[in-house]
């Protein structure tokens, strides 16, 4: 797949089949448009387009965004996108300037004049330019004026796939990791930096990763202790990580800190991908560090039995 950051540079194929989209997740709705314009593209002997915005268009149209919290990073919906067969991504930079265009100045300009369209397809609920001004019936209505053909994705087909973007966050505000794996298709991943601790854990005969994410608008499981995949220079490792404040110990701030099994390695500042299989049990206070154990021994355990089931099934 290419990334196109700047239209000046990119050279439209002969046969472009579009969608658009913010594409968060990358989640089994999404990846149903996706499917159908690769098809599209085969059958026609073109090329698959995704045109996305970056940042996310509430950040920049919400005075109060914070909020917010994305599924994944550019990075992360880069690397997704390329894994479902786009030829192009197109990255548009979203400005309070851009959301001015109206829906007709956003076909001509972008879709015709810089992509050469052949092909459009959305889903049934897509809006674009001004306002949201823009529909499938507006694209139908003028339809005759731009050249290219528009396919929607119907809203049977979508919410017959029952996925949203907004139900995968909530089911991650819950500790609902299985369920939010379920919508996206595969396991929900967090990336960053291994950052020096404290080595508490290290104490108790359980050393952890700190692991500290750059991007503060990435979305991070509740708070708990979750059995999990961990990737560390392509190598694909058992552990387990703990997300809350730890209060037996400490009670300080948030922590992500994830105790790789079978691993003792140096990784400081080295970069890592954590993949969430299940939930083990929500964050608790335990009355002293023996009781602590005693119960992280447990849950090493029961993430060493859901992790070999989960990758014999």
């Amino acid at each position: 797949m290419q990334l196109i950051e700047d239209l000046k540079d990119f050279s439209a194929p002969e046969y472009s089949v579009v969608t658009s989209g913010t594409f968060d997740g990358v989640h089994y709705g999404h990846q149903k448009i996706l499917s159908k314009i690769s098809q599209i593209a085969k059958k026609k002997g073109g090329k698959s387009i995704v045109l996305t915005f970056w940042p996310h268009p509430r950040f920049v149209l919400k005075k109060d965004s914070s909020d917010l919290k994305l599924l994944t990073t550019f990075e992360e919906k880069a690397q997704l996108l390329e894994e479902n067969g786009i030829d192009f991504l197109v990255k548009i930079p979203f400005t309070k300037e851009f959301s001015e265009l109206t829906s007709d100045q956003f076909i001509r300009q972008i879709l015709v004049d810089k992509l050469k369209t052949q092909k459009l397809v959305i889903g049934y609920d897509h809006r674009f330019g001004r306002n949201r001004e823009g529909g499938f019936d507006y694209l139908m209505e003028h339809s005759h004026e731009y050249g290219f053909e528009i396919e929607e994705i119907s809203r049977q087909d979508i919410e017959n796939v029952g996925v949203s973007s907004t139900k995968i966050r909530e089911a991650l505000a819950e500790g609902e990791i299985h369920i939010a794996n379920d919508f996206l298709g595969r396991e929900y991943s967090i990336t960053g930096f291994v950052k020096d601790g404290d080595r508490i854990g290290r104490s108790i005969g359980f050393p952890t990763a700190n692991l500290d994410i750059p991007e503060s608008y990435k979305l991070i499981p509740a708070d708990g202790a979750y059995a999990v995949r961990v990737r560390v220079d392509q190598e694909l490792f058992q552990g387990m990580l703990n997300i809350g404040q730890r209060p037996t110990v400490s009670g300080q701030e948030r922590r992500i800190e994830v105790n790789i099994f079978d691993f003792n390695a140096d990784i400081y500042n080295a970069r890592i991908k954590v993949e969430f299989v299940r939930l083990l049990r929500k964050e608790q206070k335990f009355g002293s560090i023996d009781e602590l154990k005693d119960q992280l021994n447990k849950d090493r355990l029961q993430a060493i039995d859901i992790l070999n089931q989960d990758r014999t099934t």
